[in-house]
């Protein structure tokens, strides 16, 4: 594995992320590569994959995990129903680490802790049965100094501050927006308004936990999208005020960050 200086994120639309720690391990964070309209990477384009962490079964964020895992032979760390759509799919029990709201583990030497998520998780088998579960939040420990939060698709909820508190992250994703290219996938009457967060409900989220650095996402595309731009507004209106607000930084696929040990960025 090749070492770096800096702990290193990449963005890959919607809520995937890619994590490389200093010593070369990658880790993904909800991938959904190939179906993705706004997306520059394939499922088999990694020349390795350590790890995979779900945080529930929608498409858009299940992604290509049973692929991941098939080629690359890499753990999965995920809810029960997700176990067991990735079993249905061949994938073998020992390679999946299920896990759920409190247990804190530890696969392929990155310690998870997950959390609290208040969204839905339901799926399919191949046989039509259906199968649903809890859905997960999480914190990823890819390296000393670097607390990343995934927001797994919840809603906001007031324990948002006792998370903060609990394992003060520093740097983390927060929903607030439609991804609006492949809403039509899941055709329903009327018209979704917000995400699972509107703008000023992830803001509100972002100052709760904590975070230094968050990642205002699950769009596809980034330029003229009007709920990043409303997060961007109330950010500045936030500051005017002398409230303490978490660095926005908006990334478009493909883009990368780069962190120090004390988790601030650079470059």
């Amino acid at each position: 594995m090749t070492r770096h200086p800096h702990t290193r994120l990449r963005f890959h639309g919607i809520a995937t992320y890619e994590i490389v720690t200093r010593d070369g391990r990658r880790i993904l964070c909800d991938p959904f590569f190939d179906d993705n309209p706004g997306g520059v990477a394939r499922h088999d384009g990694f020349d390795r994959v350590d790890l995979v962490i779900v945080s529930h079964a929608a498409y858009d964020h299940l992604g290509e995990t049973d692929r991941i895992a098939a080629r690359y032979g890499c753990p999965v760390v995920c809810g029960g129903e997700v176990k067991a759509w990735l079993m249905d799919r061949g994938i073998p029990a020992g390679q999946i680490r299920a896990t759920t709201w409190g247990i804190r583990v530890r696969v392929a030497g990155i310690e998870i802790q997950p959390l609290e998520c208040r969204h839905w998780s339901q799926i399919r088998l191949r046989d039509g049965s259906f199968i649903s579960g809890v859905p997960m939040a999480y914190m990823v420990y890819p390296d000393p100094g670097i607390r990343f939060y995934h927001y797994g698709d919840t809603a906001i909820f007031s324990d948002l501050k006792l998370h903060g508190e609990l394992y003060r992250p520093n740097i983390g994703c927060i929903g607030i927006a439609n991804p609006r290219e492949i809403l039509h996938r899941t055709p329903m009457p009327g018209e979704m308004l917000t995400s699972e967060m509107s703008p000023r409900e992830g803001l509100l989220a972002a100052q709760w936990l904590g975070l230094s650095t968050v990642f205002p996402c699950h769009y596809i595309t980034l330029d003229g999208d009007p709920d990043v731009a409303e997060y961007m507004a109330l950010d500045r209106a936030a500051r005017e005020r002398g409230e303490t607000v978490p660095d926005p930084v908006l990334l478009r696929a493909g883009d990368w960050v780069a962190f120090d040990a004390t988790g601030a960025r650079v470059g």
